[in-house]
C-alpha cells in the first residue's frame, strides 16, 4: 500500500510552476484558517479529544497567562547556541504567547485575551528596532513566524479593535521582512525558517512582491533539504551555495555519502534541527494551501511525507543501520508532524504509518518555545 500510494503521489506531481500570490489574500491566513479554528473550537467546546486535551495543555502553559509581562527590546542580541541571549528567549516566547492569546480569544471569546495578544504585539512594535550577532537572521525567522499568526487571527476576528495595528505592521515591514526575505546560506533549517517568517508577514502585510519572492526561495530549499530518488546521485542545491562537487555536498549533509529517499540535509547533524526544518516546511505548504495553491501534490508533498517517515521510523526506535550517519542518531524531533500528517494522511489519504504512530503517541503537540506551538489544537485531524 505504501509504495503503491508514493507511486500514485509521484505520478500526480505537478511541475513547479510559477509562484503567483492570491488575487485577493484569504485572513486570517497564515499556518491557520478560520474553517480550521471553527472546527477546533467545536471539539474543545464539545469536549472532544484530542482538541481539549490540547486546548487544556495551551491554557495551562505560561504562554496563556493573562499577568504575563511582556520583556522588549530595542536590540535583541542573539549570539550562537543563545549566547549571549539579550532578549532573544523574551521575544520569541512573547511572539508565542501571542499568538497563544489569540487561539485563546478565539475559542473562549474572552477578550481579556485578544486585548493581552495586542499588549505583547504593542510592547514590541513600540520598541524593537534590530537584531544583532551571529543568530540574528534565525531570530528573526522564528520570532517572524509566531507574530503573523498571532496578528492574523486579532486583525480578521477580533472585533473590539487595535488601534496600533499599522505600527504593528511597520514593525514586521522595517524590522523582520528585510532580514527573512534574503534567506540563509547556512543549515537548511535556517532558511526554511526564515521563509516562513517570509511568508506569513507578506500575507498580513498583503505584499504580494515579497510573498512571491518567499515562496519561490521556498521551493528551492525545500528541494535541497530533502531528498528523493528522483533527485539523482546526489541532493539538489541552491544555486548560491556553490556546492558544486559530490565532496562539497557529502560534508554539506553532514558528512553523509550515501542518499535515500527521506533523508534530510540535517539527519545526521540531530532531529531537532531537523524537526525545525520540517516543520516550517509543513507551515508553508499550509499557509500556500490557504491562500489557493495548494502545494501537498507537488514535490514539496513528496518531500514532506518522506522526510516525515524516514525521520519517524527512527524516532520510534527502529535500529539505525551502519551506513546512516555512521550507525547513530541523536534523536529528538519535536512536536512537528501534525500539520503534515492532517494534510497528507487525512486530507489526502495518503498511508503513513510511522507518522501516523508517533503523531498520536506524541498528543497533544505543545510547544518547542521557538516557533511551534499548539498544533494538535489547531490541526490534529482537522478536515478543513
Amino acid at each position: 500500500m505504501l509504495a503503491a500510494a508514493g507511486a500514485l503521489l509521484l505520478g500526480a506531481f505537478t511541475a513547479p510552476a510559477a509562484h503567483s500570490a492570491p488575487s485577493t489574500f484569504v485572513h486570517p491566513g497564515v499556518t491557520v484558517s478560520k474553517a480550521q479554528l471553527d472546527f477546533a473550537r467545536t471539539e474543545v467546546l464539545a469536549g472532544a479529544q484530542p482538541w481539549k486535551s490540547a486546548y487544556d495543555q495551551m491554557m495551562a502553559s505560561k504562554y496563556a497567562d493573562l499577568n504575563r509581562t511582556p520583556k522588549p527590546r530595542a536590540t535583541v542580541e542573539c549570539g550562537s547556541y543563545s549566547n549571549p541571549d539579550y532578549g532573544c528567549t523574551d521575544e520569541r516566547e512573547d511572539a508565542i504567547a501571542a499568538y497563544t492569546d489569540a487561539l485563546a480569544w478565539y475559542i473562549t471569546k474572552d477578550a481579556r485575551y485578544a486585548q493581552k495578544a495586542i499588549q505583547i504585539m504593542d510592547a514590541w512594535s513600540a520598541t524593537i528596532t534590530s537584531h544583532t550577532n551571529s543568530n540574528a537572521p534565525l531570530q528573526t525567522g522564528w520570532a517572524g513566524s509566531s507574530w503573523p499568526k498571532a496578528a492574523e487571527i486579532i486583525r480578521y476576528t477580533y472585533t473590539g479593535g487595535w488601534a496600533n495595528e499599522a505600527r504593528f505592521a511597520t514593525m514586521l515591514r522595517n524590522v523582520y521582512l528585510p532580514t527573512v526575505i534574503k534567506g540563509s546560506n547556512s543549515n537548511g533549517n535556517w532558511e526554511l525558517t526564515m521563509t516562513e517568517a517570509a511568508v506569513g508577514i507578506s500575507v498580513f502585510l498583503e505584499d504580494k512582491a515579497s510573498y512571491d519572492s518567499a515562496m519561490a526561495r521556498f521551493r528551492t530549499r525545500t528541494a535541497a533539504y530533502v531528498y528523493l530518488a528522483s533527485d539523482g546521485s546526489v541532493p539538489k542545491t541552491v544555486p548560491s551555495q556553490n556546492l558544486d562537487t559530490t565532496a562539497k555536498i557529502v560534508s554539506y549533509w553532514q558528512g553523509q555519502s550515501t542518499f535515500v529517499t527521506g533523508l534530510t540535509q540535517e539527519t545526521c547533524r540531530d532531529f531537532t534541527h531537523t524537526g525545525y526544518g520540517i516543520s516550517s516546511i509543513s507551515h508553508v505548504a499550509e499557509t500556500s494551501r490557504i491562500q489557493g495553491q495548494d502545494l501537498y501534490g507537488t514535490d514539496v508533498g513528496e518531500r514532506l511525507r518522506q522526510a516525515l517517515g524516514f525521520q519517524a521510523k527512527y524516532q520510534l526506535g527502529t535500529a539505525v543501520p551502519s551506513w546512516l550517519c555512521g550507525g547513530s542518531l541523536n534523536l529528538g524531533l519535536g512536536p512537528v508532524t501534525e500539520v503534515g500528517y492532517n494534510a497528507l494522511h487525512n486530507r489526502l489519504g495518503i498511508a503513513m504509518t510511522n507518522t501516523q504512530t508517533l503523531t498520536q503517541n506524541q498528543r497533544p503537540a505543545g510547544s518547542n518555545n521557538l516557533f511551534v506551538a499548539w498544533e494538535t489544537l489547531t490541526h490534529g485531524d482537522n478536515p478543513n
